[in-house]
């Protein structure tokens, strides 16, 4: 069975992805998500000659891998690998045809450090379904945390490419992150601007590409992104206030570093961005 036939298991960029000063530290796990496309083992709704598939005549064996596969998911999206990592290992131990597993093994091997691994396991959802996707992205990722960009760039490419594809913005988020990496601030800035142009609303784009335009000196505009993120009170964090007040501050408005830094100091006084604060590290 190919992943789409049981469900996609994919890391998600969230709103704590940040630049630091020459490399970008983006937390692309601890948010996995899954979505069930029909029951493993049923007949293809387009077989017109087939009976209807209902849950019933799905196998003993892929009943028990996936639904270890789904407790491995929801574990890992807790953050707790080692108990994750069991599931998944069940999962495969019932099911060893099933990409899902693998693209999740990596993942996990990936966040406890094991690299050998973390390869091996997206290699092999890549053997079972070569096209797909989520675990393209995931291995991507991966490599760019690993320095190997080139490689990277080439799997981004080949998932945005896919006619498969659903989730565009989270891999031109996750392509521009890496593209900051490695310090291609101009490939970077267009993947971002692309990523926010079709999805407006995702505050992660908006952060990492309002670090991308501050990194590059066009502050009015980092300026515009990173007030759109903190004009939401649910979205306000030390890392969006902290980079609202090094933008600022280049900018030379004292009065508006004045508030955002009292914003900062009163609402997350526990804070690296504090800390920074307050030792007045500003260009870090």
């Amino acid at each position: 069975m190919t992943t789409r036939q049981r469900f996609a298991t994919r890391a998600c960029a969230t709103a704590s992805t940040w630049f630091a000063v020459a490399l970008v530290s983006a937390v692309l796990t601890g948010c996995v998500h899954h979505t069930t496309e029909g029951v493993p083992g049923l007949p293809s709704s387009s077989d017109a000659s087939k009976d209807r598939g209902t849950a019933s005549d799905e196998s003993e064996t892929a009943r028990r891998g996936r639904v270890r596969l789904e407790l491995a998911s929801a574990y890992f999206g807790r953050g707790q690998m080692t108990t994750a990592l069991d599931e998944v290992k069940r999962s495969i131990a019932a099911d060893p045809t099933v990409a899902a597993a693998y693209n999740l093994r990596g993942l996990i091997y990936g966040s406890l450090g094991d690299s050998r691994l973390a390869e091996e396991s997206f290699r092999r959802a890549l053997q079972l379904d070569p096209r797909d996707t989520d675990t393209m992205q995931n291995f991507g990722w991966y490599l760019c945390q690993q320095s190997r960009f080139a490689e990277a760039e080439n799997l981004f490419a080949q998932t945005l490419k896919s006619p498969r594809y659903q989730d565009t913005p989270r891999t031109l988020l996750t392509q521009g992150v890496c593209q900051a990496r490695s310090g291609k601030l101009d490939d970077a800035e267009r993947t971002l601007v692309r990523a926010y142009g079709l999805d407006v609303s995702n505050p992660a784009i908006a952060v990492n590409l309002s670090e991308v335009l501050y990194r590059k000196g066009e502050l009015e505009r980092a300026r515009f992104y990173i007030r759109r993120v903190n004009s939401s009170a649910d979205l306000i964090s030390a890392q969006t206030l902290w980079l609202a007040v090094r933008i600022e501050s280049k900018m030379g408005n004292r009065n508006a570093v004045a508030d955002l830094s009292d914003q900062l100091r009163n609402r997350f006084p526990q804070s690296t961005e504090a800390n920074s604060l307050a030792e007045g590290r500003f260009d870090e």
